[in-house]
This record gives structure tokens, C-alpha cells and sequence, in this order.
């Protein structure tokens, strides 16, 4: 498989070179196991979509797109994702 080149800045090279170095691993090493595990924005909404269809079926639980952006916003204000509201 032939390698490629992605430029990043110096920081986040070191910083992830660090991470890989505590893990035992190669930055190469660490990024390709990393690439195998971050799912794509396909993947995350085909997941979504699969944990309501479960949810639907355990206990109804159906919210409508105002419901899940108003849980959203919570969710990301808990996390300091966005300014408190």
C-alpha cells in the first residue's frame, strides 16, 4: 500500500506523535489503527439511524427533529460544546 502525505501543523504532528509513542506505536502505525476506528459521517448517521430504529422498538421512543435538536443543544452545552443557553 503506498504511503501518502498529509502537511499538519508541527504541533498536532508532535502532539499526536506523543500519544502514538505512549500507545507503543509508530505515528504511521497510530494513524492507520486511528483511521479504522473514526467513523465517517455516513457511518455516525446509519448508526443514529439504527440506535432509533432499537429505541422505536424497545419503548416508542420516536422524537420529532425539534425533540432531537433541543436534546442536541443540551448534550453539547453539558460538554461546553456551546455557550450556555
Amino acid at each position: 500500500m503506498p504511503d501518502a502525505n498529509v502537511r499538519i501543523p508541527a504541533e498536532a504532528r508532535d502532539r499526536l506523535a506523543e500519544v502514538a509513542a505512549a500507545e507503543g506505536l509508530s505515528l504511521r502505525a497510530y494513524l492507520a489503527r486511528l483511521a479504522t476506528k473514526v467513523l465517517t459521517p455516513r457511518e455516525r448517521a446509519e448508526r443514529a439511524a439504527q440506535a432509533k430504529a432499537v429505541l422505536f422498538e424497545l419503548n416508542g421512543y420516536d422524537p420529532s427533529p425539534a425533540e432531537e435538536a433541543e436534546l442536541d443543544g443540551e448534550i453539547d452545552r453539558r460538554l461546553g460544546l456551546r455557550g450556555t443557553a
